[in-house]
């Protein structure tokens, strides 16, 4: 078996899977790209059982076949190529792989292409089509407040309901909650999935820059992304969600407006001060004014700030973890944000101010519990 194709164009395509390749897979062969020539087509695989990743890329070839070649070794090997066009010639019985360049010849060992784990189909399934804008956005907004707690399978991964109005897509720890909902994505089955980290991370990464459309097709056990000439395909998590719903308090009478970068700011100064295992900040609304500060009683640190703001509803004082704030806040765009509290011990929402017409966003943060110091 014999082809030949662009260095780069190869190496470009590559780089978009590559990311699922993991070193020291429970499979040694998934070490390897799965390459299948068709038509003159080649057919890139990469996987490590739970997802896979495939890119179509065309090539010069008279005859079709397939060959497993190690990832790491060939990725090197292009990057350090100038652009040109390779030829790739397999012997079949021994499953050598050479590469002629310009420059010279690599020869490497690869692997027989049919101990390659088959890649699951996706039947039965719920299509819905959605842009690379929206589902960047849903992932961007989402993924930050997902659980490392394999103990936890449901909340290391983003909860996405599907129903006739809106498409909502939910991620928790335990400590915060990202309600994201888009109402230009709809599906009349109404079904609800939860997509793992891992997946998403790599869809954040391989989704083009420019605008285009995203094919969603999903089971109950797979989801199937199709974009330009990427499939990827992923298992999905198999557990009930939390029911987040109940924990967003409905009565939050104390709302409080302010200019979103003026709070990150004051928030990474404050947090400097903070205790290192609690991230604890303490804020004090008094009318309009806030009062960010912090005490680290170990090293006889303290910090405060006053900033002013747009405040309705009683003076209230409640203490956060200083890193889930600046990041949640990070993540919007809004220039103002309104923070919305009922009690010091009650979960405090952010929402942004201004936002698209087809977005609603609210983020729940819960309160670290405040050691009255004076």
């Amino acid at each position: 078996m014999k082809f030949i194709v662009s260095s780069s164009a190869l190496l470009k395509h590559l780089s978009s899977i590559n990311g699922v390749v993991t070193t020291n897979p429970v499979v040694p062969i998934l070490e390897n790209f799965l390459f299948e020539i068709k038509e003159g087509k080649l057919t890139v695989t990469a996987s490590d059982l739970q997802t896979s990743m495939m890119t179509v890329i065309d090539v010069e070839a008279k005859e079709d076949g397939q060959i497993a070649v190690p990832a790491k070794i060939l990725m090197e090997t292009l990057k350090n190529l100038p652009e040109q066009p390779v030829t790739f010639t397999i012997d079949n019985d021994s499953y050598s792989v050479e590469i002629s360049s310009d420059n010279g010849r690599y020869k490497l060992a690869g692997e027989n292409a049919t101990d390659f784990p088959k890649i699951p189909t996706v039947s039965n399934a719920t299509t819905v089509e959605m842009s690379t804008e929206v589902l960047s956005s849903a992932i961007a907004n989402t993924i930050f407040a997902t659980s490392n707690d394999e103990l936890r399978p449901a909340m290391t991964g983003v909860y996405v309901n599907l129903s006739e109005t809106n498409t909502t897509f939910v991620a928790t720890d335990g400590h915060r909650l990202i309600r994201y909902r888009r109402v230009d994505v709809a599906s009349e089955d109404g079904s609800a999935i939860i997509i793992p980290r891992k997946a998403l991370n790599l869809l954040k990464s391989t989704l083009p820059s420019e605008n285009t459309s995203v094919t969603v097709e999903f089971n109950a056990s797979n989801a199937y992304f199709k974009f330009n000439n990427i499939k990827m395909i992923c298992r999905l998590i198999d557990e009930r969600f939390p029911d987040y719903e109940n924990v967003i308090p409905a009565d939050n009478s104390n709302l409080m407006t302010i200019d979103r970068m003026d709070l990150v700011s004051s928030l990474k100064r404050i947090a400097i001060y903070a205790n290192k295992t609690t991230h604890q900040v303490r804020l004090k609304l008094t009318g309009s004014e806030l009062l960010i500060s912090a005490e680290d009683l170990d090293f006889s640190n303290e910090a405060n700030e006053r900033l002013s703001c747009e405040h309705n509803g009683e003076d209230i004082e409640i203490g956060f973890n200083a890193k889930f704030l600046i990041e949640m806040l990070a993540n919007l765009v809004s220039r103002e944000v309104t923070l919305m509290f009922s009690a010091p011990n009650r979960a405090g929402l952010i929402v942004p101010k201004d936002k698209d017409d087809n977005e609603d966003i609210l983020m729940l943060v819960m309160p670290v519990m405040l050691n009255n110091y004076v």
